[in-house]
């Protein structure tokens, strides 16, 4: 995957510091079992992940779970993704949105560790949506 660095920051958005401190407000809200094997924790990425399957330039990552590797699991989040999409927003709309992704990635968390693919197959149903949707 390629990252972009390029986040234009206006100086309406949320910084990078206080994004941090959201997301460290919405992680310490969630059960404490749910980190169990997440050796990696949670990481805050600066970058604009941008969909490979987007096409249009439209579809970001704000959110990844990972497995294997030195780091083990563990899951990003991208904070110029998030401003690409919602940098205007309201700070309690971005602890809400980080909250939906925050839960998501940690379901593919607790599926990995449970053998099973099933947030898999729906991500991949959505985005077929999508990609059939854009291509009308």
């Amino acid at each position: 995957m390629e990252f972009n660095t390029n986040v234009n920051i206006d100086p309406d958005m949320i910084s990078f510091e206080e994004f941090g401190q959201l997301l460290d407000e919405v992680a310490e809200e969630m059960p404490p079992e749910i980190f169990i094997n997440l050796n990696g924790g949670i990481n805050l990425i600066p970058d604009i992940l941008p969909h490979p399957d987007g096409g249009d330039g439209n579809l970001f990552i704000l959110g990844q779970y990972h497995q294997g590797g030195l780091l083990g699991r563990y899951i990003s989040i991208f904070y110029g993704s998030f401003m690409q999409l919602y940098g205007r927003s309201s700070r309690q709309f971005l602890k809400r949105e980080l909250d939906r992704v925050l839960r998501h990635e940690f379901l593919h968390h607790l599926e990995s560790m449970a053998g099973e693919k099933d947030l898999e197959i729906q991500d991949a149903i959505r985005l077929a949506q999508y990609k059939g949707r854009r291509d009308l």
